[in-house]
């Protein structure tokens, strides 16, 4: 096992390079520039291109793109992603902390939320195939996967939101929110979480229900659950304690790739809910040209990626015994 991980990290170091040297040239070549975006308010046109100037040798976009890369990496070396190009000019990391809870947290929720639901809808309709219960749920989740969550958030936040108030929209807390008691707080987060997480969950909760019913499928016509039938045991013992597990093994290769992708496709839910996270903060860095920022955010989610791949191969060890990494 221990081979098996040294083998990955030096596999996953040179990925990671490839991946940072491709974001920053895309980045670096793409139209706009934070210093122009920065002097561009200013009136005056001499005054504005004297700042635009200074800006320039500021954040040391005037130097070649190889050199500005390897100080790049430099600081990277170190876990210092640097400053930030906004007006704000705050370390890359602070501005991060304070937005990594919002989405984590929404990540975390959503994938949670998603299994818990998933697994025994799957499970069951596949002990009912073709019966009702089987062709209802089929029906039903092939048209909430077929559905974008950005699309699913529109009607939610107009009828939900602003024709029947019933939960809130903006935001992940209400005006006001510090002064209410502990119960008042609790309630209003669970309000502000309801609408957006149900955004982020339902499509993967809707594919991995059919994912985990078509693999049970398979497992359920193989020769040793006839044999576990014919030996008298009951239906959820069959279920349960063999046919499952062999179910399990193929979810855990999508499930290592789960929280990165809620996170790397939370940048329009966030930006249409007014959610401050990570995701809006790509999203506001990328209308800026805040470089440092966006190379921050690319980064740790290609780390999620290849950390999530990693768990998945390694918690198949703990679903089948037979799988060895030596």
């Amino acid at each position: 096992m221990l081979n098996y991980l040294i083998r990955r990290v030096l596999v996953a170091v040179p990925t990671l390079f490839g991946i940072t040297v491709v974001t920053f040239v895309i980045i670096n070549l793409a139209p706009g520039d934070p210093a122009r975006f920065q002097a561009q308010s200013i009136m005056d046109p001499r005054v504005s291109v004297k700042v635009y100037e200074e800006l320039r040798k500021y954040y040391e976009l005037d130097k070649p793109i190889h050199v500005r890369f390897a100080k790049w990496v430099g600081r990277l070396a170190v876990l210092d992603f640097g400053e930030s190009m906004s007006t704000d000019r705050l370390p890359v990391t602070q501005k991060i902390k304070e937005r990594l809870w919002p989405t984590m947290s929404l990540a975390i929720l959503s994938m949670v939320l998603s299994l818990v639901l998933a697994i025994p809808i799957g499970i069951y309709a596949a002990a009912r195939q073709n019966q009702l219960f089987d062709t209802i749920s089929g029906t039903l989740l092939y048209a909430l996967y077929s559905v974008p969550s950005y699309v699913m958030a529109v009607p939610l936040i107009l009828f939900v939101g602003i024709r029947w108030n019933l939960l809130p929209f903006q935001g992940m807390t209400s005006d006001g929110y510090e002064s209410m008691s502990g119960g008042e707080k609790a309630v209003d987060l669970v309000k502000h979480y309801v609408l957006i997480t149900f955004c982020f969950s339902y499509g993967a909760w809707a594919y991995y229900s059919r994912f985990v019913r078509q693999n049970m499928l398979e497992v359920l016509r193989q020769d040793y659950i006839r044999t576990a039938r014919a030996k008298g045991l009951t239906e959820l013992s069959v279920i349960g304690r063999h046919a499952f597990r062999n179910t399990l093994i193929p979810v855990l290769t999508l499930l290592g790739l789960l929280l990165p992708d809620i996170i790397g496709g939370s940048v329009i839910l966030e930006v249409m809910f007014n959610w401050p996270g990570l995701g809006r903060l790509f999203f506001d860095s990328m209308l800026s040209r805040d470089y440092p920022t966006i190379m921050a955010l690319s980064f740790i989610t290609a780390v999620l990626v290849l950390l999530g791949t990693l768990l998945a191969d390694l918690s198949y060890a703990l679903a089948d015994p037979r799988v060895s990494y030596e």
